[in-house]
């Protein structure tokens, strides 16, 4: 099943900036860390990079040059992943978290632009970390049967609900995107604390990751929030909404898209054009 593609939503209003601008720069800009803007529309000073290795982690697709966020998310991930190591799983895969700039990425995301955003992968490889050039085209199975029926119980197992509740619960997060699918699975099955629940919002595609979305983080006052969700678990006509009128549909494979090209905030020229 294909990811969703970034257009879905997205600001299509103009802007001084391509994505291919964006990145093209593979540097952060300097200063201390300053998310500015939208999720889908804004850009990051002062990023750092995630190692390409940790304890209970690996990233992939490297060449991409997505492994930059704010220190809030380097964080989220490296301490998820060492409860993951600790609950025996095999390394995490991680994915796009942002560019040196944030900014808009062309192939692929609206989001992902501020440093807040980090795809997690559902499929694990056991054993020791495998060489950069190895991780390019990983084994990447989705938790959804290829007709979109529902689950692929052949995939799925309590390791993903576990690594679902581990990073729902973790601090600063805001929401973390899924797939239809898998949050009525959760729904359907979860027993005791099920406030964890209420982290998991449905959006189209996420079926072979999880989006993971944190808070603005203090120290960012140019960092725009998102508008809040629902209030309880989600299990209800929030969720049944998206089997009956879905709010968002992927397009057909290989439709094309047209160029996606936000109006980012005034601040983000001089963070694109920094030294």
């Amino acid at each position: 099943m294909k990811r969703f593609l970034a257009p879905l939503l997205a600001l299509l209003v103009g802007g001084s900036a391509s994505a291919a601008d964006w990145s093209t720069v593979t540097t952060a800009a300097p200063g201390p860390a300053q998310s500015i803007g939208f999720y889908s529309a804004g850009c990051l000073q002062g990023a750092q990079a995630l190692p390409f290795d940790g304890p209970g982690y690996e990233v992939i697709r490297i060449s991409r040059d997505r492994y930059w966020g704010q220190p809030v998310m380097l964080q989220y991930i490296q301490d998820l992943a060492a409860k993951i190591r600790t609950a025996g799983q095999a390394p995490l895969y991680i994915g796009d978290i942002g560019q040196p700039r944030g900014g808009p990425a062309p192939n692929g995301h609206a989001s992902h632009q501020i440093g807040l955003d980090a795809d997690i992968w559902f499929e694990r490889q056991p054993g020791p970390h495998r060489p950069p050039a190895d991780r390019e085209n990983p084994r990447l199975r989705s938790l959804v049967r290829a007709d979109d029926s529902g689950i692929d119980d052949t995939v799925f197992n309590q390791q993903h609900v576990l690594l679902l509740r581990l990073a729902a619960q973790m601090p600063h997060v805001d929401r973390i995107f899924v797939n239809k699918f898998i949050k009525q699975r959760l729904c359907e099955t979860v027993g005791g604390d099920r406030s964890w629940l209420n982290k998991l919002v449905v959006w189209a595609g996420h079926d072979e990751h999880f989006h993971v979305r944190l808070h603005c983080p203090s120290g960012s006052p140019r960092c725009q929030p998102q508008a809040g969700y629902y209030k309880d678990d989600g299990c209800g006509a929030p969720l049944e909404l998206w089997f009956t009128h879905p709010p968002v549909k992927l397009p057909p494979p290989g439709t094309p898209m047209p160029p996606y090209r936000p109006k980012l905030p005034a601040a983000c020229t001089a963070v694109l054009n920094a030294p």
